[in-house]
């Protein structure tokens, strides 16, 4: 970024640089790094179901070596094809994630240690903060939506292996034509692996990845991929599970869990509470919730249906909190408990809220001021903005955006309260618009020829340096020619246009001549009376 020259413009780009810090520090390191504890438990979590996965097939291909097993052969290719079509996806989006973290890190062209900083003990991608690589990348240049349509093809890839296989060969498997149909009908709700295409057209964003993606730091983007590649994951697993259960060739085998955990929020405000949905990171529907046992910080909780219990916390204290949570889990099989522990870590704060004028931390008479308030843990909803002094008026004019009008010198507040927020004023000072520069044929002063000077046809007020869309308009000025040798020749030229006897005395000039504006007067938006400005001074040459 180029140094501006004008001190003014300097202060504004100073300030600009002042709020981008406010914001970012809204999120704390706490909050990465938990994204980073959330990225870490997806991959876990598929390190386990590919271990099981492995046993399954494994257990299956030792089944049908038995030669009276043959009819059910073409159940090993159809799971190849669902695992190579899972590898696959998964390899995509590991390349995806490693071109975020190189463009977001030290740019070289692959991923190596000069991509990663120690933060608080941890290595962590340099760029985790890092917002414009993911938007660019993955809304502007298309790379989001590319990814949608790599979930929606590996999704169709699946159903079509395991639909193939029913329809070809399931009465070779003992199936009834209804429970092939039946089982064809259903295999898309039994999968997770899936794109949410609804959502996001009730909102004001113009695409799945616009939606998901937009503004997101890359922290928060590593784990919605570790998730997408679990869902995968999940769907293989269904399918080859369902798959070795048509030979009978199904092995249930468990030698690893863990604690999952899914907040509402990473970042909690005092006096809101903490909820969060705690699994095991390895399930199965065929698992009894009885046989399931999930603990919090010593405390066992209720366990549902579908293996996942809800955690409630009060917050009534600020700080970083951490859940030490155990799981243990009994295999339906064999009877034998395996068990697992883990911790979370979330951050409770305070609501907080920054008001800031976007050109200046001042406003003008006479011009639209806009403004933006920023409340952290506050929905905007919730928000409510008002004004008082420098005779403010305030009009919303989108999402923690508003525009200020105000009329009198001095100062002038806004005031924010709402969403739990006291209210909480911040102080600007209103000035009017600065004096505007009479000039002439671009110049305010100096030397001028001859006949740019008679091609003139009046004064201008030309506003410098101010970041507002105002124009002041020359109310008046007195002109006096003043030829060598001769007596000074004085006339007043009411408005910026020159009137008949300007125009006399500016046919008159000639080289040498010396012509003065005096007395020059303004006025800009928001001035009940004019205001006086420099006088000019022109040398005829």
């Amino acid at each position: 970024m180029s140094i501006p020259k004008e001190p003014r413009q300097l202060m504004i780009n100073l300030m600009y640089l002042v709020l981008t810090a406010m914001l970012a520090l809204n999120v704390s390191a706490e909050v990465m790094n938990a994204f980073f504890t959330l990225d870490k438990g997806n991959k876990a979590s598929i390190n386990t179901v590919e271990t099981q996965l492995d046993q399954t097939v494994d257990g299956l291909k030792e089944l049908l070596k038995d030669e009276s097993k043959a009819k059910y052969q073409p159940i090993e290719p159809a799971i190849d094809e669902v695992r190579s079509a899972v590898a696959d996806f998964n390899i995509y989006v590991d390349q995806m994630r490693d071109m975020l973290i190189d463009a977001s890190g030290n740019k070289n062209g692959e991923v190596d240690e000069g991509d990663y900083i120690i933060d608080h003990g941890k290595e962590v991608p340099k760029g985790k903060k890092n917002k414009d690589v993911t938007t660019r990348m993955l809304v502007d240049e298309g790379k989001g939506d590319e990814l949608k349509e790599k979930i929606l093809e590996t999704r169709q890839r699946l159903i079509e292996s395991y639909t193939s296989l029913l329809q070809e060969h399931g009465q070779d498997f003992g199936l009834s034509e209804q429970e092939i149909e039946r089982n064809v009908q259903t295999i898309g709700d039994n999968i997770p692996f899936n794109v949410d295409d609804e959502t996001w057209q009730e909102t004001d964003k113009t695409s799945w990845a616009d939606f998901k993606f937009r503004q997101m730091p890359l922290a928060a983007v590593l784990p919605l991929m570790s998730q997408m590649q679990s869902d995968a994951k999940s769907s293989e697993a269904s399918l080859v599970n369902q798959m070795a259960t048509l030979a009978g060739g199904r092995v249930v085998e468990f030698d690893a869990f863990f604690p999952v955990v899914q907040a509402e929020k990473a970042y909690v405000i005092t006096g809101e509470p903490f909820r969060a949905e705690i699994s095991v990171g390895t399930y199965s529907t065929q698992i009894n919730p009885d046989d399931i046992n999930i603990s919090v910080n010593g405390n066992r909780l209720s366990v549902g249906e579908d293996g996942r219990a809800q955690y409630t916390a009060s917050t009534g204290t600020t700080g970083q909190k951490t859940l030490n949570m155990q799981v243990s889990v009994r295999n339906p099989l064999t009877g034998e408990v395996t068990e697992g522990d883990g911790t979370f870590t979330y951050e409770v704060g305070r609501r907080s809220v920054t008001v800031s004028a976007d050109k200046m931390n001042v406003m003008y008479i006479g011009v639209p001021n806009p403004i933006s308030v920023v409340a952290a843990g506050i929905s905007s909803n919730d928000l409510r903005v008002s004004g008082s002094g420098g005779g403010i008026n305030l009009t919303r004019t989108g999402t923690g955006k508003y525009t200020a009008t105000v009329s009198e010198q001095g100062t002038a507040n806004v005031t924010v309260s709402g969403g739990g927020l006291s209210p909480t004023s911040f102080e600007f000072r209103v000035k009017r618009i600065p004096d505007p520069v009479a000039k002439l044929g671009g110049e305010s002063s100096g030397d001028i020829g001859n006949g740019t000077f008679k091609a003139q046809r009046g004064v201008i007020a030309e506003l410098q340096n101010f970041d507002f869309d105002a124009r002041c308009e020359i109310v008046g000025f007195e002109l006096v020619h003043a030829p060598p040798r001769k007596d000074p020749v004085p006339v007043s030229n009411p408005g910026a246009t020159f009137n008949q006897a300007t125009r006399n005395l500016v046919n008159q000039a000639a080289p040498g001549h010396r012509y003065y504006f005096n007395n020059v007067r303004a006025k800009c938006p928001g001035d009940k009376v004019s205001r006086k400005i420099n006088p000019m001074v022109f040398q005829i040459r």
